[in-house]
């Protein structure tokens, strides 16, 4: 079987799935009679790459496995296509993702202690349906808290392979287009960074209390 041919199907899985697929699904889609191993996968998948290196598109691998993605600086003209707008996260949202990512586990009472502020149910709800966090097991302290920690969904979304792979405070710093990358129409590179800033804090840093309001519903 030509390496070209196998290039093809691995391109034309990638498309169709709707979803990253691993190294299992992609040679599961092969007849076992057509000797087409993982290795042979792989380079397929490492030719496409190079096949994209200058088109609109790329080919990414996340947590789930490999896609085929739209390339950042493209994101937002072919956003148009699609009449519904992207969600738009509160900043309160936005600083309680960041504080599970980057300090899970976590509990409910620590990010409101970082943040100085009661976190409002409905955004833990938005998280929590949107698959970006899950439960992880109880703090042993009176009450057992729950503790809160991200999902393979979450790494899938924002493009992530691993949670090493999260941005440091600098990297934030110098990614402009991280707004489109990531999706969040309401973010962009100084208000990330600075979300970074709050979740880097040590446990039990004071904040001067806000009170919640609307927009802080998520």
């Amino acid at each position: 079987m030509s390496e070209d041919y196998v290039k093809c199907v691995v391109e034309a899985a990638l498309l169709a799935a709707g979803r990253p697929l691993g190294l299992d699904d992609l040679t599961g889609v092969f007849d076992e009679r057509d000797g087409v191993d993982a290795a042979a996968v792989r380079a397929a998948i490492e030719a496409l790459r190079a096949d994209y290196a200058h088109r609109g598109i790329d080919l990414t691998e996340v947590a789930s496995g490999f896609r085929v993605q739209i390339r950042p600086a493209f994101a937002e003209p072919v956003s148009k296509l699609w009449v519904e707008r992207p969600a738009k996260y509160s900043r309160a949202l936005l600083e309680t993702l960041a504080l599970v990512a980057y300090r899970q586990p976590i509990t409910r009472g620590e990010i409101e202690q970082i943040r100085g502020v009661a976190v409002n149910p409905h955004i833990v709800k938005t998280l929590l349906e949107r698959n970006w966090i899950r439960v992880v097991g109880h703090r042993d302290v009176p009450g057992k808290p729950e503790l809160l920690g991200t999902t393979r969904e979450f790494l899938d979304y924002f493009s992530l392979k691993k949670l090493d792979d999260l941005p440091t405070l600098a990297q934030l710093k110098e990614l402009e287009e991280m707004r489109v990358q990531l999706s969040l129409p309401g973010a962009d590179a100084a208000e990330i960074a600075e979300i970074a800033e709050i979740a880097a804090e040590p446990a039990g840093a004071e904040a001067p209390p806000t009170p919640i309001d609307a927009s802080d519903a998520g």
